[in-house]
């Protein structure tokens, strides 16, 4: 197992387009559920396989340490349901997940429907604030009725 450095040298890394969105998707990374990310392939990779990143809450508070493990660039419309699943996000179905990524690639002004991703994997390494840990639980519990 490769040594973690000092989270403070870290990169950071706040999913979505809000604060509230960050630290939704912040408590889902905690909470174990997310372990995947999407990014317009316009907009490059976050991150490099192997690289440790540290992921912000909305606050812009460090919450965890994330590895990722796998990068890949592919057409939206081919993004499978396994992939859904491992964002971790709404229902966990792939029509959830092309609605909501849709949406959000409207927002950033990215959207195309033959516009080309970046599906990034993840896994989470360690946890740095324990508080927000032990209301992740209430985090991903909301996602799921709110889906």
């Amino acid at each position: 197992m490769r040594e973690v450095p000092d989270w403070q040298t870290l990169q950071t890394v706040a999913f979505g387009d809000t604060p509230d969105a960050a630290t939704r998707l912040a408590a889902l990374t905690v909470g174990g559920v997310k372990t995947a990310t999407c990014s317009a392939a316009s907009h490059g990779p976050v991150s490099a396989v192997g690289e440790f990143q540290v992921c912000l809450n909305g606050d812009g508070k460090p919450v965890a340490i994330i590895e990722t493990l796998s990068i890949e660039r592919l057409p939206f419309s081919a993004v499978t349901a396994d992939m859904a699943v491992k964002e971790g996000e709404g229902d966990l179905s792939l029509d959830s997940w092309r609605s909501a990524y849709e949406a959000y690639f409207r927002r950033e002004g990215s959207w195309a429907p033959d516009m080309n991703v970046i599906f990034e994997t993840f896994t989470l390494v360690d946890i740095l604030d324990l508080h927000f840990a032990a209301e992740a639980k209430l985090h991903v519990d909301a996602e799921r009725r709110g889906a």
